[in-house]
């Protein structure tokens, strides 16, 4: 399962000096601000040129870098508004295009938001975006590298390390979305209360794509943490497995958490789109469903995963002792061929709409389905023919799953220092400067004046 493909959203072009005022008596902050518009205005130039460019050539590390350098400025200016060192003239309106929300003949909608807290969080949820997307790309360029034979142990490492760089990036991104869901959009309903505000800008579509971005990390950590027995095990599919295969409850356990976190995912998402905008909203977005897209994203990915927690908990079973679970683990299996087999008939992925991601999909269940099928066939001539465990009944099963376990964790965020204002990096730069220079001025004085009271008699201080 290749991770979720986010479309990037663009935004209109806004000079902050229309609306801020620097109320310092020495202007302090005017080039500061003037800093900030030119660099929400390289933000809003790498947007576009990223929307404009094919999806396997967009430059993703470029738009990360320039939200690094925009964040800081936005932070100071929203700081200073809050200490009074800048007054805004009027509320800002800040256009952004939404990219979450369903919409007729897939066409984002732009939309206006009122308030510094909404550009916060649409920089942020944009961050969050090229992070996830970033990571895809990163995967993509390894290839199927754990099951090629020719790959040396070193060649395998370094694209292992490669696959470990893009979890962490989908690490961060959860991080973000949690950030957003649960300190932005809270301070934004503190500061000027609730308002009407699309999917992408909803507590609850944030914290669902917190737990996606976890999920879809998790999934890459699966990977991972399989690549050496995959390697191993592409010579000989099938039972037994090799020697350097990892543990089997750990691998249907950390299935079993993609599942909860997919599932809970989806459930959220869900929840917008059930009341009809009221007559009196004036956008029109505010109330729409997240895109089908999305949703069908969380359901194949909630499934896939489901196959897989009962594939291993067939092995398991099948491993541990066929002679006292041979039954058992044929149920598991026959389980998970029949929800794959459901997969494939259905076309797992058709909703992402792009014929490769389509292909790409489709082939991993494919996969899966033959691997499975090579268990299954194993562990019933075994029970067939030797052991005539009893296999057990699909409900009986369903009482003995887990719970599962993560293997990543989200790494928490924190907004950047603010580029300027008291308290950040520059501003105690300059207060140390400016004590220094003071202390040294002050231990001058002091020194003249030591000397001056010590020349008490005449001609002191004179040679001769």
């Amino acid at each position: 399962m290749s991770t979720y493909l986010y479309e990037l959203p663009t935004t209109g072009a806004i000079s902050f000096g229309d609306f801020c005022v620097d109320t310092t008596a020495s202007n302090a902050y005017a080039s500061h601000i003037a800093e900030a518009t030119q660099a929400r205005a390289n933000l809003r130039g790498v947007l576009k040129v990223t929307k404009r460019t094919d999806t396997d050539d967009k430059d993703y590390l470029r738009l990360i870098k320039v939200l690094d350098d925009y964040l800081p400025y936005l932070h100071g200016i929203m700081a200073c508004v809050v200490s009074g060192d800048i007054r805004l003239k009027s509320e800002p309106q800040f256009s952004w295009r939404t990219t979450l929300s369903a919409h007729l003949f897939h066409m984002s909608p732009r939309v206006a938001l009122a308030s510094l807290h909404a550009d916060l969080a649409s920089s942020l949820l944009t961050y969050a975006f090229a992070l996830s997307n970033f990571a895809r790309v990163t995967v993509a360029s390894l290839g199927s590298y754990e099951y090629d034979r020719a790959i040396s142990e070193i060649e395998r490492k370094a694209k292992d390390e490669k696959l470990n760089f893009a979890v962490t990036m989908l690490c961060r991104a959860s991080g973000i979305f949690t950030y957003v869901s649960e300190k932005v959009l809270l301070d934004w309903d503190k500061g000027e209360g609730a308002s009407v505000r699309p999917p992408d800008l909803r507590k609850e579509v944030n914290a669902a794509l917190a737990k996606m971005a976890l999920a879809d990390a998790q999934t890459l950590a699966i990977r991972k943490f399989l690549s050496k027995s995959a390697y191993d095990n592409a010579i000989s599919p099938g039972p037994p497995l090799p020697k350097s295969h990892p543990s089997i409850p750990l691998i249907f356990k950390f299935h079993l958490e993609c599942v909860s976190l997919y599932s809970s995912a989806r459930a959220l998402v869900m929840t917008l789109g059930s009341t009809r905008p009221s007559s009196s909203s004036s956008n029109p977005d505010s109330n729409a469903e997240v895109c089908v897209e999305l949703r069908r994203y969380l359901a194949d990915a909630s499934a896939f995963h489901t196959a897989l927690a009962h594939k291993w908990l067939g092995v398991d079973a099948g491993e541990s002792g066929v002679g006292e679970k041979g039954g058992e683990a044929v149920a598991w299996l026959l389980w998970a061929k029949k929800e794959l087999e459901d997969m494939k008939e259905s076309g797992l992925g058709i909703a992402v709409g792009r014929d490769r991601e389509k292909r790409g999909r489709k082939g991993r269940v494919a996969d899966e389905l033959e691997s499975v099928s090579v268990f299954l066939k194993h562990y019933k001539k075994i029970n067939d023919s030797l052991t005539f465990q009893p296999v057990p009944k699909q409900q009986d099963l369903q009482a003995r799953i887990p719970t599962g376990i993560l293997a990543v964790h989200a790494k928490p965020y924190t907004l950047p220092s603010p580029a300027f204002r008291p308290g950040s990096v520059e501003y105690t730069r300059l207060q140390t400067e400016t004590l220094t220079l003071e202390h040294d001025d002050s231990s001058g004085d002091e020194a003249l004046a030591s000397t001056t009271s010590s020349r008490t008699y005449a001609g002191a201080g004179s040679y001769f």
